[in-house]
């Protein structure tokens, strides 16, 4: 065998490894959380030792050794930082925080990811990749085979995950709030009256497009068992309703991460609903999604392949579309004019008008 070939070969195998195992890499990232490790670090205010995270760990029995290899598969995935420190005894490690993905790992911060991690890696939503294989020959959503109903359904019934996911929802909305600010600061400031936030969970999102365009009078509209979760934001109301039957009227309507739940014919549906609810010549609206690149090499194109398992997996017929497939669903749903605005996030902007 040629030595290029082995070193394929080898490689070949180590990327298989990867991806049998990389499901660990969430598991340890769950495990930091839930000990909250993040927090005592930075509560130190730099690079401390195992020690002393140990000691800011609540358990009478804690294990060091068990806790050192965790850190230690979290440092080779830079979560986590190492200094070494020389004493009187040898050498001492100091863990610290990494300049870029710490910073979304901290309880209460305004750009935590921790809701959306604990959500995605909790059992209730773990179980359901073991079906993969049985949608791939029947059809139907993953979540439903495990669970006997669809996610909002479970989420109607059960009020603790009810809570997980609109926290995971919010968590992810406080995310992309400011680069869909900066990115479409004209299109909010040119809104002459009124927004309507069509799934938009608790509120976060439309509040902080009220806090930064106060001549805007905002409306939160989603699911009763959605806005009854909802606090009070300044200068939003909250709306409950459906959008399959009827949607507020407004001047611009916003849709972020909302399509991407339903299929081709809802979506369709739920347009057609907006063409009523804004002015034929003034109205807009707004779609905030991930424009799905499956060859691209931008640094969310991977992550959007990703997203549209878990769309597939969650919902009876979501997906993640292409610029192609938008264009499509928004001159089927009444809406000819369209035009993609990239912004520094996972999704874009999507502004669309009805004339």
């Amino acid at each position: 065998m040629e030595l290029t070939t082995m070193e394929a070969m080898i490689q070949g195998e180590a990327k298989l490894w990867g991806n049998i195992f990389a499901f660990m890499d969430s598991m340890a990232l769950r495990c930091a959380l839930e000990l909250g490790i993040v927090d005592i670090i930075h509560s130190h205010g730099g690079p401390i030792t195992l020690s002393q995270i140990a000691a800011g760990i609540d358990s009478p029995s804690l294990n060091i050794d068990i806790l050192e290899r965790v850190m230690r598969l979290l440092v080779r995935k830079d979560i986590f930082t190492t200094h070494h420190q020389p004493s009187d005894s040898g050498e001492i490690t100091l863990y610290g925080l990494t300049a870029h993905a710490s910073r979304w790992l901290m309880q209460g911060s305004e750009f935590s990811l921790v809701p959306f991690i604990l959500m995605q890696s909790h059992p209730g939503l773990m179980t359901q990749w073991l079906c993969l294989s049985q949608c791939v020959k029947e059809g139907g959503t993953a979540f439903s085979k495990v669970h006997g109903c669809e996610v909002i359904d479970f989420a109607h019934k059960n009020p603790e995950f009810n809570k997980m996911f609109n926290d995971a929802m919010a968590c992810t909305a406080k995310l992309v709030a400011e680069p869909i600010l900066w990115g479409y600061r004209d299109g909010f400031g040119s809104i002459n009256g009124s927004l309507v936030d069509v799934g938009g969970g608790t509120g976060e999102m439309v509040a902080k497009i009220v806090k930064a365009h106060p001549h805007i009078k905002a409306i939160n509209f989603d699911l009763p068992h959605v806005i009854t979760t909802a606090p009070m934001h300044q200068g939003v109301s909250h709306v409950e309703g459906n959008m399959f039957e009827a949607i507020p009227n407004a001047d611009a309507i916003l849709l972020k991460r909302v399509l991407h739940c339903y299929s081709d014919e809802d979506c369709i549906k739920i347009l057609k609903n907006c063409v009523k609810a804004i002015p034929k010549k003034t109205g807009k609206i707004i779609i905030v999604e991930h424009v799905l690149e499956p060859n691209g090499n931008g640094p969310f194109d991977e992550t959007g392949l990703v997203f549209d398992l878990i769309m597939m997996t969650v919902t009876p017929s979501g997906k993640e579309r292409t610029q192609l497939d938008w264009k499509i669903l928004l001159e089927e749903g009444g809406f000819p004019h369209h035009k993609i605005i990239k912004i520094p996030a996972f999704p874009s902007i999507i502004e669309a008008h009805p004339a």
